[in-house]
């Protein structure tokens, strides 16, 4: 069904978003309806168009109006909204964004924090935790006087009791003083050693050897009792609140010839005092929570172990403690062996197979033994001499710290429990743990009344993060060490827990950093959200989530200038997606990649050969985070791609163990921590490793991608060489809008002008001066083909290739931007506009060219280069991928897309699950054998690719 352009006025906003005439950036005119209440999928290839549709077009428009429905005194704070260029939209719902956002930094966010599970979890703890005494481990609780009272009515009727304070002397004060006072009070009598005494007769014959050494105690009242006598019921209560009172929280229950009861509405415990739970005591954000040594933040500044013993499978004797190699501090290793033969020290045995008791005593020694610690209490008292300052901060580095164990709480945080589980338990179990522990709690009736609203929360939160496939993740994990694709699906779990109904979702590429097993997760996810009565709208490229959708909108044909057009819009109809445009005419002519490749016209074929490999490099003993102490062989010389379901290692291993230690092997400094045992294997092949990472390339305005491959200054030569820049006496200098000469003073060569605002975000202005050109008229009447430098930077990279075809130095410069799918880029385009997958994308093409890989072999290491990429560009990437390898270079990537595992030479897979139960090979071979493998949840999903 094609409903005309002109119908989009007679649909019904109730039932459709309608944008008209959408002109943002590289938007062609574009007019589509987007059916309301239904899972939407946007694609496009790279740079065709789809984020400014549904992020600078749907989602700027959603915020614009809902800062306008605000009052005049709150728009003040929130800066002026820019109206996207575009006729008009109609039936827009209050928007929400899950974008790839750069992720915080903070040390003190978390996922607990960011998903706010924690705090739930603090209201849970400060309402129903229960305090045990770390002595006796018994229950520490204040009495209150219906205790007492109510202690008094399980007695027998009749029963006579005397209730009684202890009396305490102050420190300024003697006993006959102390007497007098508690005489004025109007109390008659004491009890020294259970004898009741007459206090007016004892101050008479005053004695205070009587009282050395004895308890005495305060007779409040002597009463029996009478269970059905309220009366009496109320005369106990008040002599109890009396008792409390005069003993400074103490009460006492004498039944004569029987036995003593002691109560307390202090809140201790086998002589300790405790503190009353509440939230600002499980909150490591707020100074009364936070451990005392590392403030609330995990880790502290010590002496490590790792750099204290970095080869721990070296003995003792052959020198596994690195500060007493030297020559004058292997004196303490020699005393130590000497003395620990006693102790029947095994000092030939790796350090690694010692046991807890031996690593102890080489830590701590003992009387008669100088151990590592005593070591460094030496050197920290000898810090007035430099070298002694230079070796501490050697071996000093962050640690976990010892107190809290990294979950930042004061210590007594974790006496509080729940089900014999602290929330320091709880923060550092994983989340599918977690949430099958806050499953099965077993609550009295009273906790359960208390609780139900605060385990609906957590339940509902818990359950979003294993949807999305998080599962493996702990509460105390620092969002500042998520891959990207973890933290969006983190703040989609976030949204997802609010549970808000009408709403227009915009999510860009949720599937990022998610294996096809935990894909299938996502998209029920995403249903459920659009269940509730939400337009989810994604921008993505995963095909799993595209057959999910009810309809897919394509923008394009291509990227940059020949995109912005709607070349598709649609549902599946019998198993073949096919035309049911709302909103506008498609041209017959309309290409859309997405829908030949969806519907098996086009496809990414299977290389002719797999490439066989001899060189290699074997990491052995990797034991970082989840990795459980394996050894692997990296191949050289070919395509090798890391892969396993999200959260089994994958990063930890190549970026966290393998890339640094390389680097340490290659001679560079690298700081991280990394724990492994040896690199070894064909060393010599590798001359240099790349990291091609998503980490913007700058945020500078004025880099660009003319500036980051260098062509920007072959170009600036030859606008000087041209006659009128002769004449002038115009040098390249003159063409760069980074130097004092031709850029426009007004603006200093940025195009725009930044005004400070205070209260508000700066607003930035284009330069009247120069009209955003960045440099003086005078400059820009230099022509080079009809061109000035001002048009030639807002080329695209396309367009600049027919331009300068004739320039082979240019050419030759630019063409590598193209084969990875940059194109669409401006020449001139600021790179911190670009998206993560671009930014890597620039850096991939600034090796390609053949002259930049003469310094010898190299290794890239890519972390998912897929990201941001339409089926046509993984084409393109893979091209660019094996023209590396063709060089003479080695490729190693982490992926989860399919096209890029069936297209590797060798593929590793970590497994078999995430998080504990991931950090181990479950494979390693040719994709051909992969897919033979049973019960392997790569190999379940490569099937239907090869």
């Amino acid at each position: 069904m094609s409903v005309a352009s002109k119908t989009l006025e007679t649909l019904d906003p109730r039932e459709y978003i309608i944008i008209k005439n959408a002109q943002v950036n590289n938007l062609k005119n574009l007019s589509v309806a987007i059916p309301r209440n239904q899972l939407i999928v946007v694609t496009g290839l790279s740079g065709s168009g789809k984020s400014s549709l549904a992020f600078d077009t749907l989602f700027a428009e959603g915020q614009r109006m809902y800062v306008e429905s605000l009052s005049s005194y709150a728009r003040q704070f929130l800066g002026r909204m820019e109206k996207p260029e575009v006729e008009y939209i109609r039936g827009v719902a209050p928007a929400i964004a899950v974008e790839q956002k750069q992720l915080s930094k903070n040390p003190r966010a978390t996922v607990g924090t960011s998903t706010e599970i924690y705090d739930y979890l603090k209201l849970l703890f400060a309402r129903i935790g229960i305090t045990y005494s770390p002595i006796s481990g018994a229950i520490v609780k204040k009495d209150t006087v219906t205790d007492v009272v109510n202690f008094t009515n399980s007695l027998e009727g009749g029963q006579k009791l005397m209730i009684l304070a202890p009396l305490l002397r102050k420190e300024e004060r003697s006993w006959e003083e102390e007497l007098k006072i508690a005489f004025q009070k109007g109390f008659s009598r004491i009890l020294i050693e259970e004898e009741t005494v007459f206090l007016e007769d004892f101050l008479n014959d005053f004695d205070e050897q009587k009282l050395e050494e004895k308890e005495v105690f305060l007779l409040i009242d002597r009463n029996v009792v009478k269970k059905e006598d309220e009366n009496n019921q109320f005369r106990i209560a008040d002599s109890v609140q009396t008792a409390f009172f005069e003993g400074m929280g103490t009460a006492v229950i004498l039944i004569p010839n029987d036995k003593k009861y002691t109560f307390s509405d202090r809140f201790e415990a086998d002589g300790m005092l405790f503190e009353e739970p509440s939230t600002q005591f499980f909150s490591f954000n707020n100074p009364h929570g936070a451990c005392r040594r590392c403030n609330g933040f995990g880790d502290t500044l010590a002496i490590d172990e790792d750099l204290v013993l970095p080869d721990k499978s070296l003995s003792l004797y052959e020198g596994v403690v690195a500060p007493w190699r030297s020559e004058k501090m292997s004196l303490w290793q020699k005393d130590f062996i000497k003395k620990a033969m006693g102790y029947d020290f095994p000092v030939h045995r790796s350090y690694r197979d010692l046991s807890e008791e031996e690593k102890e005593l080489l830590w701590k020694g003992n009387d008669e033994i100088s151990g590592i610690d005593d070591f460094f209490a030496e050197v920290q008292s000898q810090t007035h001499k430099i070298q002694y300052r230079v070796m501490l901060s050697r071996y000093r580095g962050k640690v976990t710290c010892p107190d809290c164990k990294g979950t930042r709480l004061r210590k007594d945080a974790a006496y509080v429990k729940i089900q014999e589980k602290s929330i320091s338990d709880l923060v550092l179990m994983p989340v599918e743990d977690l949430l099958n522990f806050v499953e099965n709690l077993k609550l009295t009736a009273t906790e359960q009344k208390v609780a139900r609203r605060l385990l609906i929360e957590i339940e509902n939160r818990l359950n979003y993060l294993v949807k999305v496939g998080l599962g493996y993740l702990t509460l105390n994990r620092l969002t500042s060490s998520l891959s990207g694709g973890e933290h969006q699906r983190i703040k989609l779990a976030t949204a997802l827990g609010s549970a808000l109904v009408g709403s227009m979702y915009i999510l860009d590429e949720p599937s990022i950093g998610l294996h096809p097993r935990d894909t299938a997760r996502l998209v029920s996810v995403l249903q459920d959200l659009r269940d509730l009565g939400n337009t989810v709208i994604v921008v993505e490229h995963e095909e799993e989530v595209m057959q999910a959708a009810n309809q897919i909108i394509d923008i394009g044909p291509e990227a940059g200038s020949a995109g912005g057009n709607l070349v598709f819009q649609g549902k599946r109809e019998n198993g073949l997606w096919e035309q049911a445009v709302i909103g506008q005419e498609i041209p017959e002519s309309a290409k859309s990649y997405t829908l030949d490749f969806l519907n098996g016209n086009l496809e990414i074929p299977l290389p002719q050969i797999r490439r066989k490999w001899t060189e290699y490099l074997e990491l052995k003993g990797a034991r970082q985070h989840n990795l459980q102490n394996i050894d692997i062989k990296f191949p050289l010389g070919v395509f090798t791609v890391v892969t396993g379901v999200s959260g089994s290692g994958k990063s930890t291993l190549v970026t966290d163990v393998f890339y640094p230690a390389l680097r340490k092997l290659l001679g560079e400094y690298d700081a991280k921590k990394v724990q492994y045992d040896q690199l070894s294997g064909n060393t010599k092949a590798i001359q240099h490793v790349e990291f091609i990472d998503q980490n913007p390339l700058g945020k500078s305005s004025r880099s660009n991608p003319a500036t980051y491959t260098k062509v920007y200054d072959q170009i600036r030569q030859l606008f000087a060489q041209q006659a009128l820049a002769k004449q002038r006496g115009y040098d390249a200098g003159y063409f760069s809008f980074n130097v004092d000469k031709g850029r426009c003073e007004v603006c200093e060569g940025e195009g725009k002008i930044k005004i400070e605002m205070q209260f508000m975000a700066d607003i930035f202005l284009i330069c009247e001066s120069c009209n955003g050109k960045r440099f003086k008229k005078e400059i820009l009447e230099v022509t080079y083909r009809d061109k000035n430098i001002a048009e030639v930077l807002e080329m695209t990279i396309d367009e600049c290739l027919e331009f300068f075809k004739e320039e082979k130095k240019v050419y030759r410069a630019l063409k590598p931007l193209s084969e990875v799918g940059l194109g669409y880029v401006g020449l001139g385009q600021s790179t911190n506009t670009l998206s993560g997958g671009e930014s890597q994308r620039l850096k991939l093409a600034s090796f390609l060219d053949a002259g930049k890989t003469e310094k010898g072999k190299r290794l890239f290491i890519f972390d998912e280069p897929t990201t941001g990429l339409h089926f046509q560009d993984i084409q393109k990437l893979l091209h660019a991928l094996n023209k590396l390898i063709e060089q003479g270079n080695s490729v190693l990537v982490i992926e989860h897309n399919l096209e890029v595992i069936k297209s590797a030479d060798w593929i590793i897979d970590l497994g078999p699950e995430g998080g504990l139960k991931g950090g181990k090979i479950v494979f390693e071979g040719t994709p051909e054998d992969l897919v033979k493998e049973k019960n392997n949840h790569t190999a379940r999903f490569l099937k239907e690719k090869i």
